[in-house]
């Protein structure tokens, strides 16, 4: 279960950031798409740190940030490669991933001081509670964190290219989103801390190694 948890936490920080480039709108508001995914990465680090403790969800941390960085180096190569004659979207290739740089570097400024914030209000919840009150605790580092995490990104993403006016109002719309995911998601955390516990007690390699 924790390699799975890995392997989606980092899947959705690298979609996060192609995606980011875009922007919706939801009535008069406006929201970069990357909202919808990067704000379930929380969700993610949250059950790892409840399951398999400080330690492992730092190294969640790290390596989301490692493979951030690879992909990013990976995209730039994809961009500068020469294009086929075939190819006739090197323009619209270039616009879309390249923009993104900016993207994934307001990402991973935001994401390396949001996520490290988020496990340590967690864990100091915790160490105070104990197991009890898992949903305090999963909604207090996650709405503490995404205060950071919204503010640092949005300033560094789209400065410059928005009216300020704009600029605030992605702040506060993309915050008050995170605000609504993270009450409506603690039922999700839930499960996955008590599937994640159960594979924890009773791994399948287990059963594996008796039946050979």
């Amino acid at each position: 279960m924790f390699i799975y948890l890995n392997a989606l936490f980092v899947g959705l920080l690298v979609l996060s950031n192609i995606l980011g480039v875009k922007l919706f709108s939801v009535g008069e508001y406006m929201l970069p798409a990357a909202a919808v995914v990067y704000v379930v990465t929380y969700l993610l680090t949250d059950v790892i740190s409840e399951v398999y403790g400080k330690d492992a969800a730092r190294k969640t941390v790290q390596a989301g940030f490692f493979t951030q960085v690879v992909a990013l180096v990976f995209i730039f190569v994809a961009i500068q490669l020469p294009a086929a004659p075939a190819f006739g979207l090197q323009t619209e290739f270039s616009a879309i991933l390249g923009g993104s740089f900016r993207v994934m570097l307001a990402s991973l400024v935001a994401y390396v001081i949001s996520q490290n914030l988020d496990v340590s209000i967690f864990h100091r919840l915790k160490k105070k509670h104990g197991e009890k009150k898992l949903w305090l605790r999963n909604n207090l580092s996650t709405m503490s964190s995404q205060l950071i995490d919204t503010t640092i990104f949005i300033t560094i993403a789209f400065v410059g290219s928005v009216p300020m006016q704009v600029l605030l109002g992605m702040i506060v719309t993309q915050y008050v989103f995170k605000l609504i995911v993270a009450a409506v998601d603690t039922p999700l955390v839930y499960l996955l801390v008590k599937w994640a516990k159960r594979d924890k007690q009773y791994p399948t390699y287990t059963a594996e190694a008796k039946a050979s």
